[in-house]
């Protein structure tokens, strides 16, 4: 198995510029063939990142994952182990600057035990398609990389700024954070799980 990696992981030096970090992260991974499948992180730096699945591709395999905090990154299969598997991450410099930027904050926020961490789980949506309403009634079509009763991470093509109030689907709520790929949103009020059922995992959309 190791072997078999080797001439797809980064290199040596490359691997000592990234530091990994145990972060507890959800997400999703879509494969070659677009089949999708969730996953948490178990490490993960700059340039690689080791995801606890049910599923894997093949060494090699490009993956496409979207995480909590984070947003989309993409590489390949580098191992596979019981369990799970690790790839690498192929970014530009700047992306990887924010990448060690985010995984910072994550550590630092398990670290300090910030109240986010004490919310409920966070899941991927049946549906994921919605549509952000800002205040000023400007609405943008975005997808939900997951959510949970007190809030969710969207992949979106704007910024509002932090603490702008939106409407998610029908969740009233304010942005909190950026990261590449969206934003993240903490609603106004804890939601009813069954709430969120009707709204994010129905099969279609009035």
């Amino acid at each position: 198995m190791g072997i078999a990696a080797t001439h797809i992981a980064p290199s040596r030096a490359e691997r000592r510029n990234f530091q990994r970090v145990r972060v507890k992260v959800y997400g999703r991974f879509m494969l070659e063939d677009r089949s999708e499948y969730p996953c948490h992180v178990i490490d993960m730096s700059p340039g690689n990142v080791a995801f606890r699945a049910d599923r894997s591709g093949e060494i090699g395999e490009r993956v496409i994952a979207y995480l909590d905090h984070i947003g989309r990154i993409e590489g390949a299969v580098t191992r596979i182990f019981d369990g799970g598997f690790a790839m690498t991450i192929v970014a530009s410099e700047r992306k990887r600057d924010k990448l060690a930027a985010q995984l910072t904050w994550l550590a630092n926020k398990h670290e300090l035990d910030l109240p986010e961490d004490r919310r409920h789980e966070r899941v991927a949506p049946r549906n994921p398609m919605s549509m952000l309403v800002l205040s000023d009634g400007r609405q943008y079509q975005c997808r939900i990389i997951d959510l949970s009763l007190s809030g969710a991470a969207v992949e979106i093509d704007v910024k509002p700024a932090l603490g702008v109030l939106v409407t998610l689907g029908t969740m009233r709520g304010q942005v909190v954070r950026h990261f590449e790929d969206g934003i993240a949103i903490e609603f106004a009020v804890v939601q009813r799980p069954e709430t969120l059922d009707a709204e994010f995992n129905r099969a279609g959309r009035n």
